[in-house]
């Protein structure tokens, strides 16, 4: 991810509301997070005003206040850019098809993410990479497994989202699978080592879809990540999982394992055929160093 400085940030925000580029915003209400479709329609250099579209069957007022840090992700060029502001006013639309304007102050900063970091890249086949996913609590302050966690692994992840293999529960009497206690449109947490010895990643997501694999052993949950670029905690987090990506990139093509591990302790690459069977990378256990509990500044 690249920081743009005060000049490039300026022009870039001139120029898509000259184009009336759309964005999707993103908000936390009453605890759940929430998305909505927006364009940029005024920026004179000290806020940005943007305005809600909707179509005219999906009405949904934006439940936001004055002075809520809010963040906004559009695509322009060559690739997709996020930053946080805090709203400073609201203003009802005169169109029904419209769902009001929304005046941001500047962002201190915009970050620029590539294309092909939205790419889905595979997860390698040396590892196997655990993951806990849970329902979203109503409780935004400990992002933390909670005790009643279902238990995943990661097949593919990008800057926008991930796709996780659920194995099916076979409790029915005449052992047809049970579909997992999840749906489409839900909101859920998740948790992963995406490396050895690395820190534990966790955000929350929204479910797009389910489908069962083609051997139906499993069903698969493709996910898109929100909320992350409504912080300057969660955009750590998001250059974290761009980072990832690239990683898992390079050992698919290459074959080996990354140069240098988060604890230092490969000094080479080291070809995937060396290892040792699968490297299975679990889910640490709660409250542990490595897998430490994670405050809400840190998805």
């Amino acid at each position: 991810m690249l920081t743009l400085d005060a000049k490039e940030s300026g022009e870039l925000l001139k120029t898509v509301v000259h184009k009336n580029t759309p964005a999707i915003l993103s908000y936390l209400s009453k605890n759940k997070w929430h998305v909505s479709k927006v364009l940029f329609v005024h920026f004179d250099g000290q806020t940005i005003q943007v305005e809600s579209v909707h179509a005219p069957d999906e009405r949904q007022p934006l439940n936001i206040k004055v002075g809520q840090p809010v963040g906004l992700s559009f695509k322009y060029s060559y690739g997709k850019f996020v930053f946080d502001a805090p709203v400073n006013a609201l203003e009802p639309s005169q169109d029904p098809g419209k769902g009001g304007s929304i005046s941001l102050n500047c962002p201190a900063q915009i970050k620029a993410i590539q294309r092909r970091s939205y790419y889905r890249v595979q997860v390698p086949d040396a590892l196997q990479v655990d993951v806990a996913l849970w329902h979203r609590s109503c409780r935004t302050t400990a992002p933390d497994v909670p005790h009643d966690y279902h238990e995943g692994r990661l097949m593919d992840i990008s800057a926008g989202g991930a796709m996780l293999a659920l194995p099916m529960a076979h409790d029915d009497p005449g052992g047809v699978a049970a579909r997992p206690d999840f749906h489409r449109g839900q909101f859920i947490g998740l948790r992963f080592t995406p490396l050895p010895y690395e820190k534990p990643l966790v955000f929350y997501a929204q479910i797009r879809n389910i489908l069962p694999t083609a051997d139906n052993t499993a069903f698969c949950l493709g996910l898109q990540i929100v909320g992350l670029e409504a912080s300057r905690e969660g955009q750590r987090t998001l250059a974290r999982i761009v980072g990832v990506a690239e990683t898992y990139h390079e050992m698919n093509e290459t074959g080996q394992w990354p140069h240098k591990m988060a604890s230092g302790a490969t000094a080479r690459p080291v070809p995937v055929a060396e290892l040792s069977g699968l490297v299975t990378v679990p889910t640490p256990p709660r409250g542990t160093d490595g897998g430490s509990v994670l405050s809400d500044t840190e998805w």
